[in-house]
């Protein structure tokens, strides 16, 4: 189910993602941060942060480095955890 998400992910890239212009504030970007927690987390927690990241993507935010790693609303998978999530 994953691998659907971060399909969804870049079609928006190829589609309206092309169309969409301005610079990003955060690094990496929020399609690219999108992809990552869908890799880590997995479709619904994956989905979730990449959600509470783009509510967070406004003009009065002061943007930096957000890596999907670093976030703190869900702990970290287990190595043997995300090898079964992999498969």
């Amino acid at each position: 189910m994953r691998y659907l998400g971060i399909g969804l992910v870049h079609l928006y890239r190829f589609t309206l993602g092309l169309f969409v212009t301005g610079r990003c504030k955060y690094h990496p970007s929020c399609s690219q941060y999108a992809i990552d927690a869908l890799r880590t987390y997995g479709l619904t927690r994956g989905s979730i942060l990449a959600g509470w990241r783009l509510l967070r993507c406004n003009p009065w935010s002061h943007g930096g480095v957000d890596r999907a790693e670093d976030q703190t609303l869900f702990e970290k998978p287990r190595p043997t955890e995300a090898r079964r999530r992999a498969a």
